[in-house]
């Protein structure tokens, strides 16, 4: 047996708890962000956070209306409702319950969301995740998959974990591949008294976001409560267990250790090239 098998595992615990802002954005969209406040302006390689959740649609019905991105990726992911994004390379969809888009903006797109209801419940996340230097200027791609191409690894008490992207302790693996970070985006959902537990490489960084229900981290005496984002702090695994019947998102990633520098939906490594960015938009060399 080697040495490694032998090692016991660091557990994460929490290093900062936070329950976000209320905020708008897009066509008024009412929402709360978690990352990309004051308090949390980002966590690297993670850019933003955004929760939207209404049944009234005046929260909602404006949506996100054509607009350009370069250097990022934004992550959509929809617990209710139904959206449908089209940009300006032609590709149009709509994103349901359980369904995910990875897009990649690189070099740039102009694209927009917009609800596929007028009434109802609208639940979701969206996400942005930095590029690193030499991929900002990448042609725009996307990773789109409906519910039923989401990977769903089902535990016999009822618990269950969406793969969205990583592999989790038992290898069920999501279908989004993205080398430059590796992430995890798993939809954890725990019957009370259950246990996720999942290894990953001891400086990713990583958080938990409390969708309902509340949990505890192994060796923590904080409870993790419903709308809680928990930014855990190094380790090789994570271990948390429900102390309630509980859903939250488990999302880590590689660190790029690089500079950041934002202008609005443009996230470059330096302001020269933010300017860029807005001269290249405004002279049409988007897609």
């Amino acid at each position: 047996m080697s040495q490694s098998q032998h090692t016991p595992p660091t557990y994460r615990n929490i290093r900062t708890l936070s329950r976000g802002l209320p905020a708008t954005d897009g066509d008024g969209v009412k929402l709360t962000r978690i990352i990309g406040t004051p308090t949390l302006d980002m966590l690297d390689p993670f850019l933003l956070l955004d929760v939207f959740e209404s049944d009234q649609p005046q929260d909602y019905i404006g949506g996100f209306p054509t607009h350009p991105h370069r250097g990022f990726e934004t992550v959509t992911y929809l617990l209710a409702g139904n959206m449908r994004h089209k940009d300006s390379a032609g590709n149009e969809g709509v994103i349901t319950p359980g369904g995910v888009q990875w897009m990649t903006a690189g070099r740039g797109i102009e694209h927009s969301e917009m609800p596929e209801q007028v009434e109802g419940l609208m639940k979701g996340f969206q996400l942005w995740v930095n590029l690193p230097s030499h991929a900002k200027m990448v042609s725009p791609s996307y990773q789109e998959f409906p519910p039923e191409q989401v990977a769903v690894e089902q535990h016999e008490s009822g618990s269950s974990i969406r793969v969205i992207s990583g592999t989790t302790n038992n290898g069920t693996t999501g279908p989004v591949i993205n080398e430059f970070v590796r992430p995890n985006y798993m939809d954890v959902q725990l019957v009370a008294g259950d246990v996720f537990e999942q290894r990953l490489q001891h400086t990713d960084n990583a958080f938990i976001y409390m969708v309902a229900g509340q949990g505890q981290l192994e060796g923590s005496e904080q409870m993790i409560e419903e709308g809680m984002l928990a930014v855990l702090s190094a380790g090789d695994t994570v271990r948390i267990k429900a102390q309630s019947n509980s859903r939250f998102l488990f999302i880590s990633g590689a660190p790029l250790n690089e500079p950041v520098a934002r202008g609005g939906p443009f996230v470059m490594n330096t302001k020269a090239e933010v300017l860029q960015a807005f001269a290249d938009y405004q002279n049409g060399q988007f897609l």
